[in-house]
């Protein structure tokens, strides 16, 4: 996803068609642990099949203890969609041609949107004793349905869709907490506890209810070694405190314990892509995609695909799983992420009929709304940007919404933007102390926002240390960039070009390409870096879009 000229986005687009995949193989019915590090990154809390903690009395989450879902296969398997190419540096090659391939998917889909439409039909008759459970897990647990938090891409915010639309997420927790001050040793529900407090944490944008999860999922454990739901948990917690190692770790014992978890295996493969070992992502979407196909593997998928820069195939994927969305949760979510495909393809219109579509599924969804915010300011629709950017930071005051408003008031320059800008930036510093305070990693929040609007030396020594942890083309960008801001240029050529290998197409990686080559006298290439961001996104961003046509119109 950056500055890549023409010739490099035609090799990436062979490569992609070389490496379609066709039918997985099977996958071994319990995966063996393969992460021993730091975590992997973004651990799906696990999804509990019907038999679990839904089972609650009408006053109480009353969770029947059980070991977790069904461990065989479904008597009804559906088809299994290929997985995604390797990403990165070589993986294993498909037989089977695209569009055998994309049949498969569309019939995998459907079916799948009709069985939830049939669990939907039913659940009516059980509302009354799992209103509690569905308030707190947007019915996951009470009625099996398939939600699980989403490795987002507009922002750090977004969270599991089945939690966003599962209704009075802070009552919820009330009405658990008191049920199990008098069943204490109720496993199960320590466990859906810890679960909801790493949600209610991540939708305010609060990582201080951080330490009560890990403390409600230890309870269940100590409860009950090794149960699947508190290990899904962990790695959940773990990946929202950016231990992406730890989250793979957890997720591959929760798989251990249960090879059919759903957000165990989602969560796997979000770990995998956020240490950018985007081989084994594929691999790990295919078993997934064997095991449990629904609406979060299609979703992990796509993005899988547009990581190599097939945004052909990402989007015809998302356009199934949106298909058979079955829960305003889950359009919501995959509408977003159909926004944001087309956003970063510069297609500002489509992105904003997606982004319709996700807040008319769910008015307050505000990965959405940011997204339409963007969309609005690269249309030029700055009031109404800057209207909805200040809806989301007054909800979530995450670094990448804060830094998107500050450089908004910056671009629009009206008495005392240049104020409010600096707030927003001040807010940032604010929430990055906190998160740390509360156990999270925020060395790429730093870095990222630091190198424009901050402490340079800060922003270099953030990205170095994110580095060392991962390799990402993320990460590999902030520590170009970083050095750049540092007057490290040549230092930030291999960084800045390691960013754009893979063809991930994202405008922003492109114009710090492009900058770092014409600060270390590449200027044919810098050029053409510069081009290729403002062709593909040309609003990528109120400042960088600027500054990337300032800096073409100085190298003629």
């Amino acid at each position: 996803m950056g500055p890549r000229g023409q010739d490099d986005e035609q090799d990436a687009q062979k490569a992609n068609r070389a490496d379609e995949p066709g039918r997985p193989q099977q996958a071994p019915a319990t995966p063996a642990p393969t992460a021993s590090g730091p975590g992997e990154a973004r651990p799906a809390p696990a999804t509990p099949g019907p038999g679990r903690p839904g089972q609650a009395q009408v006053t109480a989450v009353t969770a029947t203890p059980g070991s977790g879902e069904p461990r065989q296969a479904p008597a009804t398997p559906l088809p299994a969609a290929s997985g995604p190419g390797e990403s990165g540096s070589g993986g294993e090659r498909g037989a089977g041609g695209e569009e055998a391939d994309g049949d498969e998917r569309v019939a995998a889909v459907r079916r799948v949107g009709a069985v939830r439409r049939l669990w939907r039909g039913g659940a009516q008759l059980v509302v009354a004793a799992s209103l509690l459970a569905v308030a707190l897990t947007g019915g996951a647990i009470a009625l099996g349905t398939d939600g699980s938090p989403a490795s987002v891409r507009v922002s750090a915010g977004a969270v599991d869709p089945g939690v966003l639309g599962g209704g009075d997420l802070d009552a919820a927790i009330t009405a658990l907490q008191t049920h199990l001050r008098a069943q204490p040793r109720d496993h199960d529900g320590w466990a859906t506890l810890g679960l909801a407090y790493v949600e209610q944490a991540r939708t305010k944008a609060d990582p201080s209810g951080y330490p009560q999860a890990e403390q409600a999922l230890r309870r269940s454990l100590s409860l009950a070694p090794d149960n699947d739901q508190a290990l899904a948990g962990r790695a959940a917690l773990a990946a929202a405190r950016h231990d992406f190692h730890g989250a793979l770790s957890f997720a591959d014992a929760a798989l251990r314990r249960n090879p059919y978890s759903e957000r165990a295996l989602s969560s796997r493969i979000d770990a995998l892509v956020e240490l950018g070992r985007y081989a084994d992502a594929a691999k790990a979407a295919r078993t997934a995609d064997a095991r449990k196909p629904g609406v979060p593997v299609f979703t992990r998928y796509a993005y899988v695909r547009e990581l190599r820069g097939d945004v052909r195939t990402a989007r015809r994927v998302l356009e199934q799983a949106l298909t058979a969305a079955a829960s305003p949760g889950d359009t919501a979510y995959v509408a977003t992420q159909l926004g944001q495909l087309a956003w970063n393809e510069g297609d500002q219109r489509t992105a904003l009929t997606y982004y319709a579509r996700a807040l008319a599924a769910d008015d307050g969804y505000l990965p959405a709304l940011e997204g339409r915010a963007r969309a609005r300011a690269a249309s030029g629709d700055r009031a109404a940007a800057v209207k909805d950017l200040e809806t989301v930071v007054a909800r979530a005051p995450l670094p990448g919404p804060l830094v998107a408003l500050g450089e908004l008031y910056e671009a629009r320059g009206k008495a005392g933007d240049r104020e409010r800008a600096r707030q927003q930036y001040a807010l940032v510093d604010a929430w990055i102390a906190l998160a740390r305070a509360n156990g999270v990693n925020a060395d790429l929040d730093t870095a990222l926002a630091a190198a424009d609007h901050g402490d340079k030396r800060a922003a270099l020594r953030a990205a170095r240390a994110e580095w060392a942890r991962r390799h990402t083309v993320h990460t590999a960008d902030a520590l170009a960039w970083a050095l750049h801001a540092n007057g490290r240029d040549a230092e930030a050529l291999p960084y800045a070009r390691r960013a754009t290998a893979t063809g991930y197409r994202n405008a922003a990686f492109r114009y710090h390409r492009g900058m770092i080559e014409l600060a270390t006298g590449h200027r044919a290439a810098g050029r053409a870096s510069l081009t290729a961001a403002l062709r593909l996104n040309p609003g990528f961003s109120p400042l960088g879009a600027a500054r990337a046509r300032e800096a073409l119109g100085g190298a003629r």
